[in-house]
């Protein structure tokens, strides 16, 4: 954690968040906020939008996780969650909620840093692997969208595969548009002749 993060810290008792607020103080120069209540956490933490969430909580309840859920959108920030006790549902219940790192017993200063380390590089990792995710699905139904439109060029004008194809590719670059764009008008406008 070298540059400067938000860090909201989510954690009912007050010896408990001085101890993490002081390591993470003793591991940089951090913007840190403490919300000691459980009642509108989702509201508390959007609020704050911060860079990272780190809970702490004897044992996690799956209100908690939802709220956790609809409070920090794991999709869009890191979250740690330490825990003193937890069973597998629980666990898994986490992870599938978002949480990046989830450790159990290990509320120790000096696990603080480490962890969040962890699981800031986790969820980038995750991020960028939906992201890759997202981008092939999208190439792939631009692939079935023109493969449509070629086939129905094909059957139209009686051509072969790479006339078809070129044919599109053509079209796409008289009219200025993505090639994509081209074949899914021609298969709408297919569509509403038929």
């Amino acid at each position: 954690m070298t540059n400067r993060l938000s860090i909201v810290i989510v954690e009912q008792d007050r010896e408990r968040a001085l101890l993490i607020v002081d390591a993470l103080r003793a591991s940089g120069d951090h913007e840190i906020s403490v919300i000691s209540e459980r009642t509108g956490l989702s509201r508390l933490i959007s609020e704050k939008n911060p860079d990272v969430v780190l809970v702490d909580v004897t044992s996690p309840s799956r209100d908690m996780l939802e709220e956790l859920t609809l409070a920090s959108s794991p999709l869009d920030r890191p979250v740690a969650m330490f825990v003193d006790r937890s069973d597998d549902n629980l666990t898994r219940a986490a992870i599938e909620a978002g949480v990046s790192a989830y450790v159990v017993d290990g509320l120790a200063p000096g696990r603080i840093k480490p962890v969040l380390d962890a699981a800031i590089t986790r969820f980038h990792m995750f991020h960028a692997m939906r992201a890759e995710l997202a981008a092939t699905k999208r190439a792939l139904e631009e692939r079935k969208i023109i493969d449509r439109a070629k086939g129905l060029l094909m059957k139209a004008r009686g051509l072969d595969e790479d006339a078809a194809y070129a044919l599109l590719r053509k079209a796409a670059m008289d009219q200025g548009k993505k090639m994509v764009d081209v074949a899914e008008a021609l298969v709408t406008a297919a569509g509403l002749l038929s």
